[in-house]
């Protein structure tokens, strides 16, 4: 069953990412924004105080930051990147996608493991902790491990604290943090790492324990305007870099970083 909602939201979140950048018009009016599926919230708050104050529409696809690289690879429409990790950016800086000198090291997060809110599991992260016997015959929900940022940081977590192996074998992978958090929310698995964001955003789910920053490396939100981007699209990628964002941001529990 999980397996077959997997694939179904794979299917759907290829949709919404390719008809935003299909349908969108170039004129500077309106701006396209692909990013990461962890700023869901706090983008389309912030977007929506934009589009208030500057009279101009601002819309988002959101999804794993190295599907949407790949989409802006693929097909023009897109005006700004947000990605969860540094390496989606690069994979389209390395390509020429992006506009020279508009990149800039946006947020930063933490990674936290999560259960059910009912959930009355106790559990301290620490090098060797008894992962695999906390899920009790369940699922460890981790976005895919492979390709998508938070399970990336996952596995680097998990392996520095020397339990991978011991749940490697017993993951429910989603397609982006949003899709893992909510396996944990509707009690389709009984423990799960998250964004500490994702998790502040989802009633449904507590914190068990935050994993220490040294076990993977830092988690940074790059943003900057592609190649392409139309006319409009800085300023609202300066917007994002302004106080109005970052009180949102803030809010939200992201570390505002600011230009690098």
């Amino acid at each position: 069953m999980m397996v077959q909602r997997t694939l179904r939201a794979l299917l759907a979140a290829a949709l919404v990412v390719l008809l935003p950048v299909a349908v969108a018009a170039r004129e500077a009016d309106r701006v396209t924004v692909l990013a990461a599926a962890s700023l869901t919230d706090a983008l389309q708050q912030i977007g929506k105080s934009y589009e208030t104050a500057s009279g101009k529409r601002v819309v988002f696809s959101f999804a794993a930051s190295m599907i949407l690289a790949k989409q802006i690879e693929a097909s023009a429409g897109a005006d700004i990147f947000v990605s969860a990790d540094a390496d989606s950016m690069d994979y389209l800086d390395s390509r020429g996608l992006l506009a020279k000198g508009t990149r800039t090291n946006l947020l930063g997060n933490s990674l936290v493991l999560v259960a059910p809110v009912e959930s009355k599991l106790a559990l301290t992260i620490a090098p060797g902790f008894k992962l695999a016997d906390a899920l009790q015959g369940g699922r460890l929900a981790l976005a895919n491990a492979e390709s998508v940022p938070a399970g990336r940081y996952g596995k680097a977590a998990l392996t520095a604290l020397r339990v991978w192996d011991g749940v490697a074998g017993r993951l429910a992978q989603g397609e982006d943090v949003r899709a893992t958090l909510a396996y944990v929310a509707r009690g389709e698995a009984p423990l799960g790492i998250v964004y500490a964001t994702d998790a502040r955003a989802e009633p449904k789910v507590r914190v068990v324990g935050a994993f220490p920053a040294n076990t993977h490396a830092p988690i940074v939100y790059p943003a900057a305007l592609t190649k392409d981007a139309n006319s409009g699209a800085a300023a609202f990628l300066a917007y994002l870099n302004g106080p109005q964002a970052r009180t949102v941001f803030e809010r939200a529990g992201f570390t505002v970083l600011g230009a690098k």
